[in-house]
């Protein structure tokens, strides 16, 4: 545990508040969220885990615990487990062990769901993120392997319900934090972080509207000094806009609940978008309610060391190591850092820029910048950008070599990414964007200004620096923008004394 981590849980225990305060209370969150793991069968049997499927065509005997029948593991989601806990820094128990957690639903078809209760395969760990630019550490508890079950069909059936089983033994990792998120922009933050790193490396293809990653909030809010307040347990968040809405409405009910007079109770609830409120399902269960005990027919799940070297070894460069190296050669901030790390495709363009001969501080702001702007307008990801990694590298080329000012540039790439050009030299040609740099031409422009605008001249030599940026304005109007910026400037100064 770090030094932070171990004062962020000091300050929690003793009721301080280690984050901003709303309406007087301070929140708390934590998280547990499901990431269905990419492998081709279910996490006991052979059957299929394709998305999409008629229902009930991908529920086999084994899915569904008919009269002898056995579980087998699929090793392809153990291997996954391992990866996270790699990517997590977190400890991959040598032994795990398998229990059966009992309770009645329709679509849970052998009365109880395996999963790990005592022993979990990865303990502990850490995700590291940011908060506008400043960092947060989230603590993790476990994360767990376990099967889901099936899905109860309501928008089809009239007065009735339908069962579709096909999800059932799909395989999941259950990932468990530490309560240390304090608002709802820490909660997102985070979750949009770990969906980043369960992608990266892999083990999850992070498709929150078939399910793949669920998340459920686990929310309550206290006065300072107090013991933590009563949590109430938001299942199933498949968007981050939803996850946003359905916090920041709960933590708002439950303090209108305390100021109330009444008591907020333990439940689990769900979010409706379309009204923008939590209601409840049902009352919160505790662990003893589920009657945990070790699967029978499983035994306990051995990892030798050699086969996490052998998983180590397979792992990509990780988003948090390819972040601090781009800072360590490109010079870069942490917070651009680790905007260029969202995902393997947006590193890939930025290396690629890079690697065409663009300095990596002006393709990083660009990137990060207009090009981030015109992908979230047209919701669109890296991979179908207009304007490509080398055209970009071409780009920051001619405003580094002062070819074309910032304001011509955002003119070329204008070109470049409604398909008007394709080559970088040619649309500056064409447009005749190119700089006047020409100290000549120059100096009898500047010389022009200076004889028509006495006024700002003696402002300036008045001490009013104001009166010289009009004088550079000018300049730059009777150039038609194509003026050199730092020559102006020089020029100016040198001429006024």
């Amino acid at each position: 545990m770090t030094q932070q981590q171990q004062s962020t849980t000091e300050q929690l225990q003793a009721g301080r508040p280690t984050g901003p305060l709303v309406r007087g209370y301070e929140v708390v969150i934590g998280f547990e969220t499901h990431a269905q793991l990419s492998t081709a069968s279910k996490i006991f049997s052979r059957a299929s885990t394709a998305f999409g499927a008629e229902p009930n065509t991908q529920a086999c005997a084994v899915d569904l615990a008919l009269p002898g029948t056995l579980p087998v593991m699929n090793k392809g989601a153990v291997e996954r487990a391992i990866k996270l806990g790699l990517a997590l820094g977190s400890t991959i128990a040598p032994r795990s062990v398998f229990a059966r957690k009992n309770y009645f639903y329709p679509d849970l078809p052998k009365g109880y769901q395996i999963s790990q209760f005592e022993i979990p395969v990865v303990q502990g760990g850490s995700v590291s993120f940011f908060v506008g630019d400043e960092p947060k550490t989230v603590r993790l508890v476990r994360a767990h392997l376990e099967e889901d079950a099936g899905k109860s069909l309501h928008e089809d059936f009239v007065g009735q319900s339908g069962i579709d089983l096909n999800r059932a033994g799909t395989p999941l990792l259950e990932i468990v934090t530490e309560p240390d998120m304090r608002s709802t922009a820490e909660a997102v933050a985070y979750a949009r972080e770990l969906h980043k790193i369960v992608t990266w490396i892999g083990i999850c293809d992070g498709n929150m509207q078939e399910g793949s990653f669920r998340c459920d909030a686990n929310v309550s809010v206290r006065r300072p000094g107090d013991k933590l307040g009563t949590r109430r347990e938001i299942k199933n968040l498949n968007s981050f806009k939803f996850m946003q809405q359905a916090i920041d409405y709960e933590i708002r009910w439950q303090i209108e609940e305390i100021e109330d007079g009444r008591t907020v109770q333990q439940a689990t609830v769900l979010f409706d978008p379309d009204t923008g409120e939590t209601r409840a399902m049902r009352t919160k269960e505790d662990a003893a309610d589920y009657r945990y005990f070790p699967d029978p027919d499983l035994p306990p799940l051995a990892i030798a060391a050699d086969w996490i070297e052998r998983v180590r070894a397979e792992m990509p460069e990780l988003p948090r190591a390819m972040a601090e190296r781009y800072v360590r050669e490109h010079g870069l901030s942490d917070y651009d850092a680790a905007q260029l790390t969202q995902s393997p495709a947006l590193a890939a363009y930025f290396q690629g820029a890079v690697a065409a001969g663009a300095n990596a501080k002006l393709a990083s702001n660009w990137i990060t910048g207009e090009i981030a702007r015109r992908l979230n307008q047209q919701d669109i990801a890296i991979t179908e950008a207009p304007v490509t990694a080398p055209q970009l590298a071409g780009l920051v080329a001619r405003i580094g070599d002062g070819t074309i000012s910032n304001n011509a540039a955002r003119q070329v790439f204008d070109a470049l990414w409604t398909g008007e050009g394709q080559d970088v030299d040619a649309v500056i040609e064409a447009k005749g964007l190119k700089q006047m740099s020409d100290s000549g031409a120059l100096e009898k422009i500047i010389d022009q200004v200076l004889a028509t605008n006495e006024k700002n001249i003696a402002e300036y030599r008045a001490g009013k620096d104001k009166a010289f940026n009009a004088l550079v304005g000018q300049v730059m109007k009777a150039s038609q923008g194509k003026a050199n910026p730092a020559q102006v400037n020089a020029l100016l100064k040198s001429k006024l004394g």
